[in-house]
């Protein structure tokens, strides 16, 4: 069933390039459970949105297409003494265990060199990459198949042989090059072997719709409904809008013809200084009345003195804020008093009044009607930023503590959870979150908007098959078809701002998405798009939409080459390598 039918009647509902629209800023002081916060109410504009240009190309729609699919048992082994490699590479067979007639090593410590593995697949249909690697200590590599990198991986300290798989790698019939290289350090590598995979059966999309929130507003509910949905059949698109004039959406409705569903932003401020996002809660707002959806991320300046998200720029420790005393359902007043008598530190006082302020902004959107997606805590497995620098402990501590207070001290009912924690290590309780999410940066690549069906698994892994999984942050949209053809179908995704999407001159770049790949994305049928997704809201059924097969070259094509999957058998954490700036 094709749902581009479906959106003619709802393209008057089109977002549009409006600024925030508020006439009049009044701040006032309210109380949400007993505790006094800082609510920002902004007056609704009677101004009619600004309509979107008229003379924009349109596209056709791109059917979803995967190629045949063949069956195939297989088990071929390529021994690393065969591969090609430069001269300053050498077979030695000096260790125990190792398979033919030697294993290859002296890869150079500052990285560079790769062994190239040319591999015959017998049939279309995705393997397991196996690899049977020593080194002393543990190393980065980085797999890439014909030339495009595919996935980075770490080895097993120790110096003995060790097997690290990469599950769900598509092949088209016939010969491959697989490289391996040591991002820096040294290898011992003995053989790549070539098995036919099942995993990707294992993916499920049987997401139950409910919010953690069991007193979730009939808003929130309805939109809860509405991905979990979509989840498993259709892609929502969404982007990043560095403020509130919108302008990367613009860009990207003026390069497609179409807008994302999704308008993601950051309530970070300077600290002391949250009234100053009233005009990013407006345009929160005014993309939930235009039929889209706003999720806001909480890139937090930590409550110090010297006051940054980056723990290098922080003197701020989670660590000792922590507390075994219960006090997210404390007054600010009782909580002074703890704070008085020495019973908790000053970081966990500075916490509190965060959180208190926080929840005033968050309680001008509840008051506007208006549910959000709500992303606090992003990558938390990493140690770049605070809240994730102290520990998966102190992580998870910090989470239950926002989660107890927004949700039950301060009743905000118009939240959406997506939990952002990248690890099985951070993971929080299931009755805290709605969306798993993970965020993923290629550095030095260009559309490599694959499926990342790797890091799908790992989520859905560890998370569970009941909450919808998403792309919360990426540095190139996802390539649709490989998504269909590899069972990892993102909830939706978030394009970064920045050299993610605009020139120097606010115009278009292609320095990571291709133009002719972000057209592709948002005028495929297996993508949702703000017209669309408009429609889809008064369905009561989510249709599926015909995935086309076709016929793969006997040789990978070019598309096939930059939409490849693959899981890490040993991977815990998602790590990124965002440039996320404030």
């Amino acid at each position: 069933m094709n749902i581009k039918k479906y959106a003619a009647f709802a393209a008057a509902l089109i977002m549009t390039s409006s600024v925030c629209g508020c006439s009049k800023k009044k701040k006032e002081s309210g109380t949400s459970g007993n505790a006094p916060v800082s609510v920002v109410e902004v007056e609704t504009t009677t101004e009619a949105p600004t309509q979107p240009p008229t003379e924009v190309e349109t596209f056709p729609d791109y059917p979803v297409a995967v190629p045949e699919i063949k069956k195939q048992d297989t088990g071929d082994f390529y021994e690393a003494e065969n591969a090609d490699f430069p001269k300053a590479l050498r077979v030695e067979s000096k260790k125990d265990n190792f398979s033919g007639e030697g294993y290859l090593t002296g890869f150079p410590t500052g990285g560079g060199i790769s062994a190239v593995f040319k591999v015959t697949a017998p049939s279309n249909q995705h393997y397991d990459l196996s690899f049977n690697i020593a080194s002393e200590k543990e190393t980065e590599c980085r797999i890439s198949l014909n030339g495009k990198q595919l996935t980075t991986f770490k080895t097993v300290k120790g110096g003995k042989f060790n097997q690290i798989t990469v599950h769900g790698v598509f092949l088209t019939k016939g010969e491959s090059e697989i490289s391996i290289s040591p991002v820096k350090g040294n290898i011992c590598l003995d053989y790549l072997k070539l098995t036919d995979s099942a995993t990707l059966g294992d993916i499920s999309y049987e997401a139950d719709g409910g919010t953690s929130n069991e007193n979730a507003g009939e808003a929130a509910q309805e939109l809860m409904d509405v991905i979990s949905g979509c989840y498993g059949k259709y892609i929502i698109t969404g982007q990043y809008a560095a403020d509130n004039d919108n302008s990367e959406l613009d860009l990207i409705y003026r390069t497609t013809g179409k807008y994302p569903v999704i308008r993601c932003s950051n309530l970070s401020v300077a600290r002391g200084s949250y009234d100053d996002s009233y005009k990013e809660i407006e345009a929160c707002a005014d993309w939930y009345r235009n039929g889209g959806i706003p999720c806001v991320s909480w890139y937090w300046n930590a409550p110090a003195e010297k006051s940054s998200f980056r723990t290098e720029e922080t003197d701020f420790s989670l660590a000792a804020a922590m507390t075994e005393l219960d006090i997210a359902m404390l007054t600010q007043e009782e909580i002074r008093g703890l704070y008085g008598e020495g019973n908790i530190s000053g970081e966990c006082y500075s916490l509190i009044l965060d959180i208190d302020s926080m929840a005033g902004q968050l309680t001008s959107l509840k008051n506007k009607g208006i549910p959000v997606l709500w992303r606090p805590l992003p990558e938390g497995s990493g140690d770049w930023y605070w809240w994730g620098a102290s520990g998966a402990e102190a992580y998870k501590w910090l989470w239950n503590l926002l989660y107890t207070r927004l949700t039950d001290y301060f009743e905000l009912d118009n939240l959406i959870w997506i939990w952002n924690g990248q690890s099985e290590s951070t993971l929080v309780d299931e009755s805290t979150f709605d969306i798993a999410a993970v965020d993923i940066y290629h550095s030095g690549e260009k559309d490599y908007g694959s499926s990342y069906y790797e890091n799908f698994a790992a989520v859905q892994k560890f998370a569970g098959s009941k909450k919808p999984i998403a792309l919360s942050e990426c540095g190139s949209v996802p390539d649709v078809d490989s998504s269909y053809r590899d069972n990892a179908l993102w909830s939706f995704f978030g394009l970064w701002f920045g050299e993610y999407i605009e020139d120097e001159n606010g115009e278009y770049s292609e320095k990571y998405t291709s133009c002719e790949n972000l057209i592709k994305t948002y005028n495929s049928e297996g993508a949702l798009t703000l017209d669309e997704f408009t429609a889809l809201r008064g369905e009561k059924e989510i249709p599926e939409i015909t995935v086309q097969t076709e016929k793969a070259s006997e040789q990978a094509s070019a598309e096939v080459e930059t939409s490849s999957a693959a899981e890490i058998t040993s991977q815990e954490e998602i790590t990124s390598q965002t440039e996320t700036e404030e």
